[in-house]
């Protein structure tokens, strides 16, 4: 009996975790594997390209979990450098492109993965493509900027975007010794969090010395002479910049899936069951940055690009294709970053996504420190939390500082996971010691402090 064959696109988290996956559940003999990867790198961290460029992680190659030859050495024809350009689905097929070589050719499949992940925004203004202008997705991507910064004749860096690859950028270009503008589009950074709490990571980022423009929509790039950047134009001015950082956000990256007829979600990423199978198509999985997942707090699909998740949804993928089974019940948003010891975090709802969802909330928010307030070293931590009216749901956390802060929002994806209500929090055995947390937890103020502000709002 000849064995089945399984084609992956996308040779990163989603794609390589499921090819490593179903090759553990099943040898060549049973399921022979082709990967298509378009770079030259696979399995690596995209996450980890700002530390990268500041500095902080020394060399590229640290950032690869495993090369294409480790891949290879487990039988999985991988091959790189070569992109799909159709995918026919009737015909259990796909279209290749070497990129080399320029020949095209068909594989075909019994089994098909798509992850192809997601793509940066770009938009289509005036000079976007110059020399000195860059998006940060791949390992490529990092080399070009690091490049682009030795070649900068002078030291001036204009950040586009606010979001986390923009804040990330513009701590990377700091440690560079380069003077940082941040264009945002919005009414404070950090869009992903309230602008209440937006506006504590502004004012960080101006204690650090980056120069922050809210409200600046970009219209165009200047460039001099020999064609490279010169500066980002707006529509109230100009900022000079010898190296242009776009953080602006990313799309899924659903072409190939739009032109087969896949379905699509409302934030145009695949849709797909539980097992991350296709919505729709028995012998088609997806995962990673191209797929919509179920919110679990709002019960709504949403598009979430982070490693994490593609590399479960790539374990689940590869149990299923491999004769096991898993699922993917959905997330809750959670999501962490920094800028410099500023530590930001968020999980669930903010207070817009609960409207749109038609929640009615109450919100609290604290101030405490990560550690007993005695205790050296003690730095200042303002949580705010978000529940449902009446019933107390948690709904949502944001939490900026310092001194640890971040991974405490931990504590409340999983109550929120859960389902928990912010009295029942309360109640959560913590750990405490004063090198660690205050007697109150930070987490546990602010549940206390919301669950008198659902008190308030159900006698009103």
């Amino acid at each position: 009996m000849a064995a089945e064959r399984l084609v992956v696109i996308g040779g990163d988290a989603a794609g390589m975790s499921a090819a490593s996956q179903a090759r553990r559940l099943k040898g060549p003999a049973e399921l022979e594997i082709v990967a298509f990867e378009r770079g030259h790198f696979t399995s690596y961290s995209a996450c980890g390209i700002p530390y990268w460029v500041s500095g902080d992680v020394e060399k590229r190659d640290d950032l690869i979990a495993r090369t294409p030859q480790e891949h290879r050495a487990r039988s999985i024809d991988l091959r790189t450098r070569t992109e799909v350009t159709e995918i026919d689905v009737a015909g259990q097929r796909v279209r290749a492109l070497d990129r080399d070589s320029g020949e095209t050719y068909w594989t075909g499949f019994d089994k098909l993965v798509i992850a192809t992940g997601a793509r940066p925004v770009r938009p289509g203004l005036p000079g976007m493509d110059a020399p000195g202008v860059h998006g940060v997705q791949t390992l490529g991507d990092g080399q070009a900027l690091l490049d682009s910064l030795d070649r900068a004749e002078g030291r001036r860096a204009v950040v586009v975007g606010a979001g986390y690859i923009g804040v990330e950028m513009a701590e990377a270009m700091l440690k560079r010794g380069f003077e940082v503008t941040v264009l945002n589009r919005g009414a404070q950074p950090m869009a992903t969090l309230d602008p209440d709490m937006g506006r504590l990571v502004h004012d960080a980022m101006d204690g650090l010395g980056i120069t922050t423009v809210n409200g600046a929509a970009v219209t165009r790039i200047h460039t001099g002479p020999d064609g490279r950047v010169t500066g980002v134009a707006t529509d109230d001015g100009s900022h000079p910049a010898d190296v242009v950082v776009l953080g602006i956000g990313v799309e899924p990256e659903t072409a190939l899936a739009r032109a087969a007829g896949l379905p699509l979600g409302p934030h145009g990423g695949l849709l797909t069951d539980l097992s991350m199978r296709v919505v729709g198509h028995g012998n088609i999985w997806a995962g990673g940055d191209c797929v919509e997942v179920l919110d679990l707090v709002a019960g709504r699909t949403r598009h979430i690009a982070l490693g994490t998740h593609a590399n479960k949804h790539g374990q689940i993928i590869g149990a299923n294709v491999g004769g096991g089974y898993g699922t993917f019940p959905g997330v809750v948003g959670t999501a962490v970053s920094k800028v410099c010891d500023l530590e930001i975090a968020r999980t669930g709802l903010r207070e817009k996504d609960a409207r749109a969802v038609g929640l009615r909330y109450v919100t609290a928010t604290i101030e405490s420190t990560g550690r007993a307030g005695y205790y050296p070293g003690a730095q200042p931590m303002t949580v705010k939390m978000i529940a449902e009216y009446r019933t107390g749901r948690l709904l949502g956390v944001q939490i900026v500082g310092r001194d640890g802060a971040a991974k405490r929002v931990d504590v409340a994806a999983v109550a929120l996971t859960a389902g928990m209500t912010v009295e029942a929090m309360t109640a959560l055995d913590l750990g405490y010691a004063p090198p660690f947390s205050p007697v109150w937890d930070p987490v546990l103020v602010a549940a206390r402090k919301t669950v008198a502000a659902v008190r308030e709002a159900g006698t009103a």
